[in-house]
């Protein structure tokens, strides 16, 4: 996972957060539908990004691995 997949499931699993706790979801199937408005919520910034920047956000790189030197020169690079 590279820096902007780890932002978007956090932006995901945090909308997700914030839409439960505003509908006062209780039980799987409300939890379910804040679940699913969270990831699209996620899914749309992630897709507008994509367009803006004519680049994929999906890679296959794995961030945590990586040393943060070679992390920065990477992005530096880019």
């Amino acid at each position: 996972m590279n820096d902007l997949e780890l932002i978007f499931n956090m932006l995901g699993e945090r909308a997700t957060t914030e839409i439960a706790r505003a509908k006062d979801a209780i039980g799987f199937k409300e939890n379910k539908d804040a679940a699913l408005k969270g990831g699209n919520i996620a899914g749309d910034a992630r897709k507008k990004l994509e367009v803006e920047t004519k680049k994929k956000v999906i890679s296959s790189d794995n961030y945590i691995n990586e040393a943060e030197k070679e992390k920065r020169k990477r992005l530096k690079n880019k």
